[in-house]
């Protein structure tokens, strides 16, 4: 039951009620991100069944809720609050700003037909890949909602009144993916007693959705005028509630770009010894200079390095063994306590999430459900792609950067992360951090954790995993200025492009993916570099605090115990 928050109580129960009230609603505004959490009855209503109201009466309901919420946020006694309630209200008071700034001045309603796709995407597969019911009744949800699909596409096509041309372009591909996954995937799971339920809700919804995919290629894709940049004063303000890092935009660029020369310079000292094994004759290219000659000896030694990677066939698989690699790693070091469930897949990724995921990524298990199941996904390659195209992707994700992938997104990376998120207590403190948990911690960890797996001599310390990593670190430093410039300074492709290729050593197919992802979203690249620099800073806080009985694996555990906080409140809630 969800308890109204009112006057006259105590200055924390007061809040608590207001926290719950908060995760329970704003969850409910979406009954496709509902599922996936684990919420399935919220007043009296199945959830599972429905899907998203993106009718302009409901969304402008949303805003006023926010607006109101932001009001009585503010007469919370913020001094008189625990710490822990002190973090969870600098979390609602920053995602109560974000929302208001999307209603009031960035309005992705009316411009990204994408954000409709991906959530009609996980309406229809969290059910069908989460076994929070019987398979029976999980179809039967999907069921409900496909009959649901022609008026929520009608709806979406109503509010899209513009759109820029790559979203409406990615948006077709997903639109797609979406239709595959209702007409091949979800069809053929279906049980025989209700594969007439099923084609019945089904031709109405792929109807819908081929109509929307004409309206995205003709009508949308016409109307291209809109830009995905936020702007300067829209991307400063979305930066600060977004990341909570306490660093201004253009204070992380000149960080960041900073940080570009120093990694460069310890890259090649780090290339110079493995160059000198593979090209001897070259000399270390001493006739070159400055730029030039990094470029050149350390542009020899990752192409040396590419050459060792998986073939098409043999990608997903190799993923797979590089996390059982990674587990025994872990628990041989006692780098933290593993997770006592055993729920985490390697699956494709979903094709409607592929124009994001184009790599990789992770699924948590629902913060209310944590013992279901947790997904690595891996992006496979298209079996269409010509030779080129493919062997750019496994280049780039070779033998060492595809061990570097499952470390960062499972084995301790994000899986280990989440895991212990999903034990925070209590329940509503546990969902804030899972639903609004903050992105620096979280994709901070990812690289974090990967760093640590070195230093403490996986693979043996060997020399190309580590400048492998250093390249990692160069893409993390790329991926905030690419952000930062393009969304707010007017970066060119060609300005960007060449900064992937030139500048970070990046592969041309991951280059390209990358641009894409930059213009599909904002405040999303800069949270690795911001995050990763913040975890490095908590634990040496952590560290100088404890003293001699200082411990890593009790870092890691403290830190983890608390869930996706603000980096700069998690340094002052660990003892």
């Amino acid at each position: 039951m969800v308890i109204a928050a009112g006057c006259g109580k105590a200055p924390s129960e007061q809040f608590a009620a207001l926290s719950e009230e908060f995760v329970y609603t704003t969850l409910s505004f979406s009954p496709a991100s509902a599922t996936g959490v684990g919420l399935h009855q919220y007043k009296k209503q199945n959830l599972d069944d429905l899907l998203d109201d993106v009718s302009p009466a409901n969304l402008d309901r949303q805003k006023r809720f926010y607006e109101q919420f932001q009001e009585r946020l503010a007469a919370i006694k913020t001094d008189r609050l625990t710490p822990e309630d002190q973090a969870d209200f600098n979390i609602i008071q920053d995602q109560t700003a974000l929302a208001l700034l999307d209603f009031n001045q960035i309005h992705t309603p009316l411009h990204n037909p994408t954000s409709y796709v991906e959530t009609l995407g996980n309406a229809l597969f969290s059910p069908f890949v989460l076994e929070y019911a019987p398979p029976r009744a999980r179809i039967q949800n999907i069921i409900a909602r496909l009959q649901k699909v022609p008026l929520y596409l009608d709806q979406a096509g109503s509010n899209l009144i513009s759109a820029p041309g790559i979203w409406t372009q990615v948006a077709t591909e997903e639109n797609q993916g979406n239709i595959n996954l209702v007409d091949k995937t979800i069809r053929a799971a279906v049980p025989d007693d209700l594969r007439d339920a099923y084609a019945r809700a089904a031709r109405p919804a792929l109807d819908a959705m081929d109509k929307f995919q004409s309206f995205l290629k003709g009508s949308l894709a016409n109307r291209n005028d809109a830009d995905w940049r936020l702007g300067q004063a829209n991307y400063t303000l979305k930066f600060r509630y977004a990341l909570e890092s306490g660093m201004e935009a253009d204070t992380a660029l000149q960080v960041a770009e900073t940080e570009l020369s120093k990694v460069r310079a310890r890259m090649f000292d780090l290339a110079l010894p493995l160059h000198r094994q593979i090209a001897p004759g070259h000399g270390d290219h001493a006739d070159l200079a400055g730029d030039m000659r990094q470029n050149q000896v350390i542009g020899e030694v990752l192409a040396q390095i590419a050459k060792r990677h998986s073939t098409r066939e043999s990608y997903m698989q190799d993923a797979r063994q590089d996390l059982d690699e990674a587990r025994a790693f872990v628990a041989e070091k006692h780098l933290l306590t593993l997770p006592s469930r055993s729920n985490l897949q390697v699956i494709p990724t979903p094709e409607f999430m592929r124009g994001v995921y184009s790599v990789g990524g992770f699924n948590a298990a629902p913060a209310l459900e944590p013992q279901l199941g947790a997904f690595y996904w891996v992006t496979p390659i298209p079996p269409d792609w010509p030779a080129e195209r493919v062997e750019s992707k496994l280049r780039e994700y070779n033998f060492y950067k595809l061990k570097l992938l499952t470390i960062h997104e499972a084995m301790p990376g994000h899986y280990v992360q989440m895991e212990f998120a999903n034990d925070v207590q209590p329940q509503t403190r546990r969902v804030l951090r899972s639903v609004y948990g903050n992105g620096p911690y979280i994709e901070g960890w990812g690289q974090y954790s990967t760093q640590i797996m070195l230093d403490e001599g996986f693979l043996n310390h060997s020399p190309e995993l580590a400048l492998t990593f250093a390249k990692e670190e160069l893409r993390v430093i790329a991926n905030l200025i690419l952000d930062v410039r393009l969304q707010m300074l007017n970066m060119t492709d060609q300005e960007a492009m060449d900064l992937m290729e030139k500048q970070t050593f990046q592969e041309k197919e991951e280059a390209s993916g990358k641009l894409q992802r930059a213009k599909l979203s904002s405040c999303q690249l800069p949270m690795y570099f911001l995050g990763w620099r913040g975890w490095l800073r908590v634990r040496e806080a952590y560290k100088q605090k404890n003293g001699a009985s200082y411990s890593l694996a009790a870092f890691h555990d403290s830190a983890l115990k608390q869930g996706a906080v603000p980096l700069p409140v998690l340094e002052r809630l660990l003892k």
